[in-house]
Order: structure tokens, then C-alpha cells, then sequence
């Protein structure tokens, strides 16, 4: 049986990214998964797994993009109990997401109850897992504070905004004008990134308890004067070396290290999802079932602007690479 997928030879603009179709199915091999991809998240990751600039990703071309996915289990392995076929689950993938068929480990896989919106389920699983946790494993946030978010309007922006209502927290978002109707939507006061200084606008109310601070380079600094007494920056992201506009990770990784020596009693951490999934993998999965718990009685509703097709990868990297989306885009892949 053919199948399609989206594969990139070599690393570069959106351009790369073809759509293919293989002859055959692949095989699950021992304790292995095959799922049958049902949806899977458009996310500026991706597009840096696609340039070649994802730190610490060492995979190299050819390969699928894909860092999350949701599907229904097609084919196991003989060894495997733990699930069954037709169910419907989840993973992060980190690569490969992208076709319409993948295997994955047995035990990486988290169940998705069978009611969910395939779309809305896929949104939790990087996005939402990512605010989640920032919110609640790292910075750990109490009920009422003041925190901080740039690129409000994104992907996991619109996560931490809608999560942090929960909380009944006072948020303030940086996000372009033309997405300040959806930060407001979400209970946050909008600062417009071009002409307003947040700094500014932050030190005016007397500093934040959080900031999450997905920018990089000058913008850690200034988000970290941002902070109170006892506040905590927590990046998680290189917005700007992405889009080519200069920054060291590295250097920058250096930088907040020494911040973390300054007696101002405020502190940083960097938050990366793939490195907590594997210092404590059984977090991710108990913190997805909370989410999917959350979107099933309707306390979380993912803002989704564009569901597009597998064949559509390449526009959806070219609209995210633009900020010309308000939320997220999810590419529909199993019918």
C-alpha cells in the first residue's frame, strides 16, 4: 500500500520541503507502534528543524519535519500490550510527524480519549505541554501573580495566555497589532512589540512574577529587568537566530548562567521540552492526560486559524515565517 509524506534533501526555505509517496507501508519493528496520522501541528520548530538550526537537532537530510502528532494505532508489534489497534494516541515526535503513516516507540505513545477533535488533541501535545509546563514544573506560578509573555499571539502563546486564565493571572502579552484583539480575547493586556516599551510598560506596574521569553538575544536581557524581586525569566526559544537576525545560543545560554550569580534575587531557566521529556519522561505524559482532561469539559479551546493539507507544508512554513498567523496552523493528514 502507497502512502504520501513530506521530506526535505537538504536543509533550506520552505521551498525544500516536497511531498513523496512510498510503495510500501512500513513494518513496526520490536515493541514498535505503527500509526495511522491523523493530524499533526505546523509549528515554527519545524521550520527550524527545516533550516538546519534547531539547537542540539543532529538528525540530517533526508528526513519528515513533524514535531507532534496525533493518529489512531494501525498495526503493533507482537511484544505490545500496553495499547490497542484502532486506538486513537499522541506523541512527540520531534521529526517525522509530516506522513501519513509513522512508527513510533510503544512506550512514548499517550492515549487520546476517543471524543477529542484530532485537531484540537494535537495542539496540546507540544504547544500546550511546553506552556503547561513552564507555567506550572519550572517557573510554578501561584494564583493572581503577573507574568509576561512574548509572541502572545503564537502558538505557545496563545497556550500560556488561556492556561494562566485559568489561574485568574494579571498577563500582559508583546504580540504585533494586528493580533492584540486575540491576546485581549485571551485576558491579557497586549503591548504592541513595534512601538511600545515593555520594559517600560512592565517597571510601570512594578515588575512581573514570570517572563517567557521565546525571543532571544537582547530581548532575555530586557525581559529579565522585567522581572520583581523573586521573579523568574524562563526562555525557551531563539526567535530572532531563526530568523536571521544575529544571537550565540550558546553565548546566550553563558549570559543567563551568569545572571543566575547576581544577588537581585530574581533568576532564569531555560525550558526545553524534549530535555524535560527525558530527564522525567512520565511528566509529559501525566501533564498531556491533564490537558486532554481540560479540553474535553471545554476549559481550554486551542485558537486555530488554518487547517491545511500534507500537500500544504511548505505554504504553512511560509505563513508561519511571516507571523501571519493569529494561533496555529494544523495540517489534516488521515481522512
Amino acid at each position: 500500500m502507497r502512502y504520501k509524506k513530506v521530506i526535505l534533501n537538504e536543509f533550506g526555505g520552505p521551498e525544500v520541503l516536497q511531498v513523496v509517496e512510498e510503495a510500501n507501508l512500513p513494518e513496526p519493528g520490536a515493541v514498535e507502534v505503527r500509526v495511522k496520522v491523523l493530524a499533526a501541528s505546523a509549528t515554527f520548530t519545524d521550520t527550524m528543524v527545516r533550516k538546519g538550526i534547531y539547537y542540539g537537532f543532529k538528525e540530517t537530510p533526508p528526513l519528515s519535519p513533524g514535531y507532534d502528532m496525533v493518529g489512531v494505532v494501525d498495526k503493533l508489534d507482537t511484544s505490545v500490550t500496553s495499547i490497542e489497534t484502532g486506538q486513537m494516541v499522541a506523541d512527540l515526535t520531534v521529526f517525522g510527524a509530516y506522513t501519513e503513516y509513522v512508527l513510533r516507540p510503544a512506550n512514548s505513545l499517550v492515549p487520546v480519549p476517543a471524543d477529542l477533535d484530532p485537531a484540537e488533541a494535537v495542539s496540546m501535545v507540544l504547544s500546550y505541554v511546553t506552556a503547561y509546563q513552564m507555567l506550572h514544573r519550572v517557573a510554578k506560578v501561584q494564583r493572581g501573580q503577573k507574568i509576561l509573555v512574548h509572541g502572545a499571539g503564537g502558538a505557545v502563546g496563545t497556550a500560556l495566555l488561556e492556561l494562566g486564565r485559568l489561574l485568574d493571572l494579571d498577563m500582559y502579552g508583546t504580540a504585533s497589532k494586528a493580533k492584540h484583539n486575540l491576546v485581549t480575547s485571551l485576558g491579557a493586556t497586549p503591548i504592541d512589540y513595534k512601538s511600545e516599551d515593555f520594559l517600560a510598560r512592565m517597571r510601570a506596574i512594578g515588575g512581573v512574577d514570570a517572563a517567557f521569553d521565546a525571543i532571544g538575544g537582547d530581548n532575555f536581557k530586557r525581559s529579565f529587568k522585567s522581572l520583581k524581586k523573586g521573579g523568574i525569566l524562563i526562555p525557551y526559544g531563539f526567535y530572532n537566530q531563526a530568523m536571521g537576525r544575529g544571537g550565540n545560543v550558546a553565548k546566550e545560554y553563558m549570559s543567563i548562567a551568569l545572571w543566575n550569580l547576581l544577588p537581585n534575587g530574581r533568576k532564569a531557566t531555560f525550558y526545553s521540552i524534549g530535555d524535560l521529556r527525558k530527564k522525567n519522561p512520565e511528566w509529559f505524559k501525566k501533564d498531556l492526560a491533564v490537558l486532554f482532561g481540560l479540553l474535553k469539559v471545554g476549559k481550554i479551546k486551542p485558537s486555530i486559524e488554518r487547517r491545511m493539507n500534507l500537500e500544504d507544508a511548505a505554504q504553512a512554513h511560509e505563513l508561519i515565517e511571516q507571523a501571519a498567523i493569529k494561533g496555529r496552523i494544523v495540517l489534516m493528514i488521515g481522512k
